[in-house]
């Protein structure tokens, strides 16, 4: 566990409500059957899932790191066996996926609603991260810039391999504030995807692939989408007043049937630079290998570099 420094209370989010439609085939070829990628063990003994949890936990105790699944995903018995272990109250079920927005703020309001003025880590649970030691170091230290009021939000950033336009970029200024913690800097733009020729000119010009690894105050975070989006920050402000009564369950039915899809990166984050009073910032995480495991040429690109075969669970 690494060591803390201040008593604020810290809570993680584990993002596994995805379908990961783009490595179903790949993920059919090799299991037969239709396991959300991030269920799947393709190397060493764990998923990555359980390779996230083990990672998020080196931070965060377990009792207070919630973890978003689909519905859908509990008819798998390999599903059911990971998600067994995880403490009373922290998985939390979205009746379908509605993207990343909802991902995160389904189990946000779970867990302000315990832990108000927390702060919480995002943790997505389909990347592979070699130094994980180094990582959580980072991370770390992200927390502590949100803690010192630093920023409202810090993005973990990656320093870029290559231009590679499926990932989303973040464009810090040159050089830290004067108070800044180690390394955090604000970014003053953010692009989702931007194409190959404008993911080479970022690249150039020193912007950090997005990890989606991120620390926030909870009620920051919250009002910021009020701020931005009202009207899906309503659905879930009614979710939160329901918890834990007879009507939970029908307020989470009828957010979701009436929510639109809405990405968490293009809709959320990318507003954030033009809002003149909110903070967003980049720290950078050198000498860490990370890769985003969202398409079958990453996950092969990967194990060649390290000399592995995907090693899958029986299922």
């Amino acid at each position: 566990m690494i060591h803390r420094v201040n008593s604020t209370v810290r809570c993680g989010i584990v993002l596994a409500g995805g379908e990961g439609k783009r490595l179903q085939p790949f993920v059919h070829r090799l299991l037969k059957g239709g396991l959300p990628k991030q269920y799947v063990n393709f190397i060493g003994k764990r998923s990555m899932l359980e390779h996230t949890f083990d990672r998020a936990e080196k931070l965060i105790p377990p009792d207070r790191l919630f973890t978003v699944v689909g519905r859908a995903h509990l008819g798998f018995p390999e599903v059911r066996r990971q998600l067994s272990c995880r403490p009373e109250g922290t998985v939390i079920i979205q009746p379908v996926n509605k993207e990343t927005a909802p991902g995160v703020l389904l189990p946000l309001v779970h867990l302000s609603k315990r832990f108000p003025d927390c702060t919480v880590i995002v943790f997505p649970s389909d990347h592979f991260i070699l130094e994980e030691d180094v990582f959580m170091g980072d991370v770390e230290l992200a927390c502590r810039a949100v803690e010192q009021n630093l920023s409202e939000l810090v993005l973990l950033g990656i320093e870029p391999r290559a231009p590679d336009p499926e990932y989303g970029y973040l464009v810090p200024e040159r050089r830290p504030a004067e108070n800044a913690a180690q390394g955090v800097r604000k970014v003053v733009r953010f692009i989702e995807k931007p194409g190959r020729d404008s993911a080479r000119e970022l690249v150039r010009g020193g912007a950090l692939w997005n990890s989606f690894v991120m620390a926030f105050r909870a009620t920051a975070l919250l009002d910021l989408v009020r701020r931005i989006a009202p009207g899906l920050y309503g659905s879930f402000e009614r979710i939160r007043h329901a918890l834990g009564t007879a009507g939970e369950f029908d307020a989470v039915e009828e957010a979701y049937q009436n929510l639109a899809p809405m990405n968490f990166s293009s809709q959320i984050l990318e507003r954030i630079p033009s809002l003149g009073s909110w903070r967003m910032s980049a720290l950078s995480v050198p000498g860490v290998f990370w890769s985003d495991w969202g398409s079958e040429q990453r996950i092969e690109g990967v194990l060649r570099m390290l000399g592995k075969k995907p090693r899958l669970a029986q299922v």
